[in-house]
């Protein structure tokens, strides 16, 4: 099997709460779901005490999906 596949998600995009479906097989992701059944955070992106980035993965198809926008001006 080859590489998950990367996709990227801008929250500043978004549209309410922050719950989107996932890029490869539309499975809801929510950022109140803290149970990592249906994604795990593989990585973070920290400047300074702002979080920049995240990049977790879809447990369903396991694609990987770096967040971005998550930083407020």
């Amino acid at each position: 099997m080859g590489q998950p596949l990367v996709y990227q998600v801008d929250l500043k995009e978004l549209q309410g709460e922050g719950d989107f479906p996932c890029p490869g097989c539309g499975t809801l992701i929510s950022p109140e779901d803290e149970t990592e059944n249906v994604y795990v955070i593989l990585n973070t992106k920290v400047n300074g005490d702002n979080l920049e980035e995240l990049v977790i993965q879809c447990n369903q198809c396991k694609s990987r999906i770096r967040l971005v926008g998550l930083t407020v001006p």
